[in-house]
């Protein structure tokens, strides 16, 4: 398709703040066993794009490991890469300062490659797409650029970039969470969101960056790029078109602790609205070399204790070792102790919960050790002294935050 990707994955993503702390939202994990990257690098390899830069800024050595330990099998005798780019500073002294900045700082790597066409990703949404289908869409249009767009309701339009089309698609304006949306033509109860997906003719594009550059604005894509482009080129909506083949359109920003925990949980739903078990459309990661799940302990007698998960997702290399997880996701390693229960929660990889434990809508991050007894979830004013509680009442225990067993005071330890 002579398509290059550029997935932008350098954001801080503070509103995921302790998630973030130690690593670029990217790379936060999600689902048991995948990072939120994880879903547009699967995007682009079951769509046949197989030259991806994923431009990194923000702490960065998680996400950096991720790919050179999940994404080494592209052969480079075919002309196929991944590669990470951290800012280059080949035309200023600055980091990335907006998403059409991060390109254009790369502008002679794109100018060395000469695709065709260049597509702009995000790393941090959770969704299901064949990029190929858009980019049929866009030569049939022959558009100089295509943003894909999903279709949301007029009531909730003002939290998203709104765009606005004409009858050909053509899209002829662009608004950041206006307070009036403007409609889809012939569907006056709803809107096009846009999904922060660009496909541009390379030559058309590279002209708009350099042009941005020499301007006073936020170097931004939706803000900027796009409506000059309006003025003077053809730029087209793509529909979106799920790949995930279920009723509702799946389309996620986990960029808060609410969002994620949501969406998490989503996926030990009974039918889910995201499906990871779909064999057409595989989603890729990196699984270290770890034993299957076990579960020990059948309780024999009133009091006996019983190792189970209900309605969970559980990776490999755990042990629920009497205890009782139900509604719930445990990324690899994760141990949960006898008579403990856990409901609700999110527990990555490492994390120890000891005996007699009650662990309650929570996010228990890597390499965290619950010592014996610990309440976490039943007594949020108690929770705020030690932890990150969100306003829903979601507790956050960053990452190799240790708990001491007698008083359980908190110590922060930046983990590697």
């Amino acid at each position: 398709m002579g398509i290059l990707a550029m997935i932008l994955a350098g954001g801080k993503g503070e509103r995921l703040h302790p998630l973030t702390l130690h690593r670029a939202k990217p790379a936060v994990p999600f689902g048991g066993i995948y990072r939120i990257i994880d879903f547009t690098l699967s995007n682009c390899i079951n769509s046949g794009i197989r030259k991806i830069a994923v431009l990194t800024q923000y702490k960065s050595m998680s996400l950096d490991k991720h790919l050179r330990l999940g994404w080494n099998f592209f052969s480079g005798e075919l002309n196929e890469y991944i590669i990470s780019v951290p800012p280059q500073q080949r035309v200023g002294d600055k980091w990335y300062q907006g998403t059409a900045d991060a390109i254009y700082q790369n502008i002679y790597m794109i100018e060395k490659d000469a695709p065709d066409h260049l597509m702009i990703l995000a790393g941090d949404h959770v969704y299901k797409m064949d990029y190929a289908e858009m980019f049929r869409f866009h030569r049939e249009q022959r558009a100089d650029a295509t943003v894909a767009a999903i279709e949301v309701p007029v009531a909730q339009a003002s939290a998203f970039g709104i765009i606005e089309v004409e009858e050909d698609c053509r899209i002829i304006g662009f608004e950041e969470k206006p307070k009036k949306p403007k409609s889809i033509p012939g569907r006056p109860d709803m809107a096009f969101a846009s999904m922060g997906i660009y496909l541009f003719n390379t030559r058309k594009i590279l002209e708009h960056l350099r042009f941005d550059a020499l301007r006073d604005t936020s170097h931004d894509f939706g803000r900027n790029i796009i409506p000059e482009m309006m003025k003077t080129a053809r730029v087209c909506a793509y529909n979106f078109i799920d790949e995930n083949r279920k009723a509702a359109k799946y389309w996620r920003d986990v960029g808060t602790i609410d969002a994620y925990w949501e969406a998490n949980r989503d996926l030990v739903s009974v039918d889910p609205l995201l499906n990871l078990y779909d064999r057409a459309w595989p989603i890729r990661t990196y699984q270290a070399q770890n034993p299957p799940a076990k579960f020990v302990f059948a309780q024999e007698k009133k009091g006996g204790r019983l190792g189970i998960a209900l309605d969970s997702i559980v990776a490999p290399g755990c042990i629920v070792s009497g205890g009782r997880v139900q509604n719930s996701v445990l990324s690899p390693n994760v141990r949960v102790n006898s008579y403990s229960e856990v409901y609700d929660s999110i527990l990555m990889e490492n994390v120890d919960i000891g005996r007699h434990c009650r662990i309650k809508r929570a996010i228990i991050d890597k390499d965290v050790t619950i010592p014996p007894g610990t309440e976490i979830g039943y007594d949020l004013d108690e929770d705020r002294t030690r932890f990150h509680v969100t306003p829903s009442g979601i507790v956050v225990i960053g990452k190799g935050t240790e708990l001491c067993e007698s008083e359980m005071e908190l110590t922060d330890e930046p983990a590697a």
